[in-house]
């Protein structure tokens, strides 16, 4: 029986920095642009209101797509345990 070890895919302490900084950057970038606009406060605070319901939909988003792509490699175990348990259990030499 081939026995498959996976490997747990892990990110370095330095992606993830990265990343946070990144995601940091960006939204303050965007704060400081919505800030000093020149436009009423009411419009300031619907750009506002419009970039936080941006920012909760990509999260929302991200965790969908890794809970879907983890659902799958859970499927994936289950099939190919259940064939290496027929193809353990397989005799070729018995008769039929």
């Amino acid at each position: 029986m081939s026995e498959t070890t996976s490997v747990k895919q892990q990110n370095t302490a330095a992606f993830y920095g990265q990343a946070v900084a990144s995601f940091g950057i960006a939204l303050g970038a965007v704060a400081i642009g919505i800030y000093s606009l020149d436009a009423d406060a009411w419009v300031r605070g619907f750009l506002s209101i419009c970039v936080l319901y941006l920012v909760t939909s990509a999260f929302t988003l991200a965790k969908v797509i890794r809970d879907r792509q983890e659902a799958g490699r859970i499927i994936s175990r289950v099939d190919q345990a259940r064939l290496e348990k027929i193809l353990a259990e397989h005799d070729p030499f018995q008769k039929l």
